[in-house]
Order: structure tokens, then sequence, then C-alpha cells
């Protein structure tokens, strides 16, 4: 009698906490509270992008030391489904990400947010280098473990990688924790959602950089 209630209260307990994974991982629209936070650094002054057109998504992740840990990704809400499905997913399979917050707790100071390798999305900005819109302006594009998958382009013969801590991440033939590859479940998740890779682009790579476009 007694293992039979110890195994129904194991059971029970075991569901519980599947439900509360599950109930953790949900989008929200943006609050007072948030929009304030991103007045004059995420969202400038020249935004155009509606507030009603963004969402707050709830994600836990494990960090590279296999803690779990709380996450927050303000996107496009074209796209929060998805981020939802996906980074459920990578909890189920205890991917390692070691940081998932808005980019607005570091100023939307991107290189300083890549630095420290912050997996975030929504930031109105150019394309570095460039007058062009970046898909971050929109929130449908997300940067993910960004300190050990840099941007890597050359320029007049001269490599570039951002950001500039991540040099030792620019040879992609070597193998190491966090690496984004086509056999990285990142890269196969985001993917079959019909996201774009940077590192499949020509004039450079941008290892971390994962976009949708929206018709």
């Amino acid at each position: 009698m007694l293992l039979a209630v110890v195994l129904l209260l194991g059971c029970i307990t075991l569901a519980l906490s599947q439900e509360t994974e599950t109930a953790s991982f949900f989008s929200e629209e943006i609050s007072d509270s948030v929009f304030a936070l991103m007045q004059g650094k995420s969202y400038k002054k020249d935004t155009t992008i509606p507030r009603s057109e963004l969402r707050l998504v709830h994600v836990l992740h494990y960090d590279f030391d296999g803690n779990i840990k709380q996450g927050e990704i303000i996107c496009n809400k074209a796209i929060s489904k998805d981020l939802e499905d996906i980074f459920s997913t990578l909890f189920e399979n205890k991917y390692p990400i070691e940081k998932i917050r808005p980019i607005d707790e570091y100023d939307a100071d991107d290189e300083c947010s890549m630095t420290d390798n912050n997996t975030s999305c929504f930031n109105w900005r150019p394309i570095a280098g460039s007058k062009k819109l970046s898909a971050h302006s929109q929130g449908l594009a997300i940067d993910i473990n960004p300190l050990y998958n840099p941007m890597v382009k050359t320029r007049n013969g001269k490599q570039i990688v951002a950001p500039r801590a991540s040099s030792a991440y620019a040879n992609r033939a070597k193998s190491f924790p966090g690496k984004i590859d086509r056999n990285d479940l990142c890269y196969k998740l985001f993917t079959a959602k019909g996201f774009s890779w940077g590192g499949n682009w020509k004039s450079s790579k941008d290892y971390q950089h994962f976009e949708k476009r929206i018709p």
C-alpha cells in the first residue's frame, strides 16, 4: 500500500512538473512596464513598428553549467508561436543557451549583448555598417549564443568578427559547445519553421542569426 502511494505521488509530481514547464513557454502583449524600459533603447524615437505588433515570449532554458534559467524574448507576434515551440524543444533536449534577455538590459548595445553571449531578438537598428534596417527592427530575427557564433566577413582583405571578443570562434572547423552548424539542433528547428540562417549567406557568415520573412 505504501509503495503504491509513493508511486502515485511520484506520478503526480512528474505530471505537475511537466505541466509547469509547458506553462512556462508562452507569449503576452508588451505591458506598460516593459514598454517603458524599451524607450530610447530597442524602441527608439524613429521606430515605426507598432507596439501592438510585438510580443514578449517567456521561455525556460539550460545555461552552459546545466542550470535552468528563465528567459524573455521580445519579438514580432508573427513568430512568437514559432519561438515558443522551438525553445520548448531546445529545453526538452537540454540545449545550452547562455542567456536570453531583452537587449534593453544592455541599453540596446548589440556589441555588449553579443559579448555577454546573450540571445536576443527585437532591436530597432540598421544592419552594422549599413543604412538598411536589420530584420531585428521588425522583431523577425534572433541571435543565438552570439559569442560562440559570430558574424564573420572579409573587407579589404581583412577578417572582421562581431562581436570582437569572438575571434577564437571564427574558425568553424573547430569543435566547441554551443557551435551552430547544419548538424545542430538549433539549426534544424529554426529552418524547419521557415527561418533562414545567416551561416548560409555568401557575402558574410552570421552564424548566430536566424530570420523569417513574413509575406
